[in-house]
């Protein structure tokens, strides 16, 4: 019953994580074209954003619970990274908070869980 759950568990996190990234992909298509601030800063959030998707899906395929915590590390890191260029387009003016207040929570969530999977990771 255990497997099932996590498998279950496994798989909404999954699907969160690309609902994410294709979150990421709208507020990139919202940035002016013809700004290149604006452009610089998207394209690195683009890049941040859509990777925690795939960070997490090698997590699940580690072979072991230290490479899992690793891939959960980089997925971590992502995620940060995702946070610095949101803030970095509120602080610059390219883009309102308010436009961003829902992707930003939701990335809050996110790096609340991913921390709670490497910890229990690391106490087995």
């Amino acid at each position: 019953m255990e497997k099932a759950e996590g498998r279950e568990q496994n798989e909404n996190l999954r699907s969160r994580t690309k609902r994410f990234g294709l979150r990421v992909i709208r507020a990139y298509s919202f940035l002016q074209k013809r700004d290149e601030i604006q452009q610089v800063l998207g394209r690195q959030m683009l890049r941040s954003g859509t990777s925690v998707g795939a960070q997490y899906r090698e997590a699940c395929r580690a072979r072991s619970p230290a490479e899992f915590v690793s891939k959960m590390n980089s997925a971590l890191q992502e995620l940060d990274e995702t946070v610095y260029w949101f803030e970095m387009l509120v602080e610059s003016q390219s883009i309102s908070k308010r436009k961003l207040e829902n992707l930003m929570q939701e990335t809050d969530e996110l790096i609340a869980i991913f921390v709670t999977c490497i910890r229990n990771t690391k106490v087995k």
